[in-house]
């Protein structure tokens, strides 16, 4: 029977166990996008991680939709990142980006370009972004053009290329969580008409680009998507769900691995798990009442042959040296929830490693 700690092999990023970080946004990079030391003392100290994902890093700075959150478009955010790849690396452990267009969710007020937001189609969603003005309602997006489109792939590519200069084992491409591929993905937010509208073959479209483009320019080997099916965060709204990712996960290229987050839909990844040839990782919240996922959730789905390794968000953020606390059957640190987002080093690099709990 497979284990949490046996190794795994995904594409050319070879996995010591099969625990991995999942991609938690921390609010901590530079204004300018870069990655700070602090950031690398963060994902260093959860090297023993069979593989980290990073936090969403916006592959334009059209696609950043929150405050201090890192990019890869730009030479000094490459240069930046490769101080967090070289730490982790030095204490033996693999590393992806995740990159993340924001898509919608984004203000005006967040960029020294005061930019407006871009999307599938002209939607605004639901809720507000904070800014440096406090909270204010999402405006309504631009709609992307079909050459506009076309650019956005190529800047996958080059972030992807940038993040293998950075010295990432990989790219995890986000389609989920309502951000910009997820758009595209869901009826609520694609009111299109042409090649990428409508159907659910063309709502999938952009998300199949963007993977393709990536994959050519840095090899299947090390790409990776994550989704969400089913999600409603960010005010989406897929419809035929079910539907909709058998066809996405039927029409993707080979990869390193999918990622699939669960929001209670444990029969999609079901589906997603019968369908998809590759190597498949879980974020496993099967009920209500799972979150955040734990470690005998992660035990379970190893356990059932659904995943061939698991993500944990919080377990990892409030406790860095996660795998050897898993072994020797706790204890764990209780994760700061006021120092989710933003702040200095409290709630964020000084959680205590094992046998040094007294010092927090």
């Amino acid at each position: 029977m497979t284990t949490l700690f046996d190794s795994v092999t995904f594409g050319k990023i070879t996995l010591a166990n099969r625990l991995v970080m999942a991609p938690m946004t921390r609010n901590r990079a530079k204004p300018c996008g870069g990655a700070t030391e602090q950031m690398a003392e963060y994902y260093a100290q959860r090297a023993s991680a069979g593989l980290v994902i990073t936090e969403g890093t916006q592959p334009s700075q059209v696609g950043q939709g929150f405050l201090n959150t890192p990019g890869l478009h730009h030479p000094e955010q490459v240069r930046t990142w490769r101080a967090v790849t070289d730490a982790v690396h030095a204490r033996g452990g693999r590393i992806v980006v995740q990159l993340m267009h924001s898509g919608r969710i984004g203000h005006p007020s967040l960029y020294d370009s005061a930019h407006q937001s871009v999307a599938p189609s002209p939607v605004a969603a639901a809720g507000r972004c904070f800014t440096p003005d406090g909270p204010q309602d999402y405006p309504v997006p631009h709609e992307l053009t079909a050459d506009e489109i076309a650019a956005t792939v190529q800047d996958f590519v080059t972030a992807s290329r940038n993040a293998v200069e950075a010295g990432f084992d990989g790219v995890q491409i986000h389609a989920g969580n309502g951000f910009l591929l997820h758009q595209f993905l869901a009826a609520n937010t694609n009111h299109r008409t042409d090649a990428y509208g409508g159907s659910i073959a063309n709502r999938i479209r952009f998300t199949v680009e963007v993977t393709e483009a990536v994959a050519a320019a840095i090899g299947n080997e090390r790409t990776s998507v994550r989704v969400s099916p089913g999600n409603t965060y960010n005010d989406i709204a897929e419809g035929e769900t079910e539907e909709l990712y058998t066809a996405l996960v039927q029409a993707l290229p080979d990869l390193a691995f999918l990622e699939v987050c669960e929001i209670v839909t444990r029969p999609v990844t079901r589906t997603v798990r019968d369908l998809w040839q590759g190597n498949l990782i879980v974020n496993p919240h099967a009920t209500p009442d799972s979150f955040p996922a734990g470690v005998e959730a992660a035990r379970q789905v190893l356990d059932e042959g659904l995943a061939d390794a698991v993500s944990l968000g919080a377990l990892f953020l409030a406790n860095p040296d996660l795998p050897a606390r898993i072994q020797a059957g706790g204890p764990f640190n209780t994760p700061d929830e006021s120092a989710y987002y933003g702040g200095d080093h409290r709630g964020y690099t000084d959680y205590p490693a094992l046998g040094r709990e007294s010092s927090r």
